[in-house]
């Protein structure tokens, strides 16, 4: 199914949108379009009480970077709106310690209006900077998660979380447990690629937001990379509506079928 946005549509009209972030929060009613279409699915989990979103923006041909990791920015200003209404209308944003490191991401809602979601690093070594924009105290919570025994000099006020981590990694349902514990049940897993994908091979997220930017990179790192299989039948299902943002395509696929509970079941009926 389409989604088709054109000029004279309630797409980018700040008006609309200024409901949706607390409405979501607050309110079962519908949200205005076109914005029930694409965030109305993140108000509350259908496998347990929590709501994990993964985000890629990529080139046509999957790529998410050129070769020497060049990567702002491959979508436009449409895309990284929509990136920006995802921060606002969930609660935390977390991304891997390779994307703090390399981005040095201030990951805050500057595009559009909206509150800016509590900052989650994951970092099992405790490699990142105290100097490190995520870490910015601007009253938003901002936690790093580390291995077990880590604990990194970081500013005031920055939470430590200590996870399990056997082999060196965090699996993405201790994270979510971690975070359900903290107050945080509806999460945006943003980056990096491997962090993404950790997520989806885990069966630990509800949604995937893919927005593809019109150009065709030719050869550099892809935003999803998995285990292969032998077969196209074997791949993982994932039904899909796509949104067009401007000259870009948002596809939101559906992951429930393959949700691992993590939080609270949802009772049967």
């Amino acid at each position: 199914m389409r989604d088709l946005d054109g000029p004279n549509t309630a797409f980018g009209n700040a008006a609309a949108w200024g409901l949706v972030p607390g409405q979501i929060r607050t309110s079962s009613e519908p949200l205005p379009s076109p914005w029930e279409e694409r965030f109305g699915p993140l108000r509350e989990g259908t496998v347990d009480d929590l709501v994990v979103v993964g985000q890629i923006g990529q080139s046509i041909d999957g790529r998410i970077a050129t070769v020497t990791g060049h990567s702002k920015y491959i979508n436009g200003p449409e895309g990284l709106d929509h990136l920006h209404r995802l921060r606002a209308v969930l609660d935390a944003v977390l991304v891997g310690i390779g994307t703090a490191v390399a981005d040095d991401p201030l990951l805050t809602v500057r595009r559009c209006a909206g509150p800016s979601p509590a900052r989650i690093v994951l970092d099992p070594r405790g490699r990142l900077s105290p100097d490190a924009k995520v870490l910015n105290d601007d009253g938003v919570r901002r936690i790093v998660l580390t291995a077990e025994g880590i604990r990194p000099k970081l500013p005031g006020g920055v939470e430590i979380i200590e996870v399990p981590a056997p082999g060196g990694e965090v699996a993405p349902a201790a994270i979510l447990q971690a975070l359900a514990a903290a107050g945080f049940t509806r999460t945006l897993i943003e980056g990096g690629a491997h962090t993404v994908s950790r997520f989806i091979a885990a069966g630990c997220l509800d949604r995937l937001h893919v927005v593809v930017a019109p150009i065709i990179i030719g050869a550099g790192p892809s935003g999803v990379t998995l285990k292969p299989i032998q077969r196209a039948d074997e791949a993982l299902k994932a039904p899909m509506r796509a949104h067009l943002l401007g000259n870009e395509v948002l596809c939101d696929c559906d992951l429930t079928a393959q949700r691992v509970v993590v939080g609270r079941a949802k009772k049967s009926t």
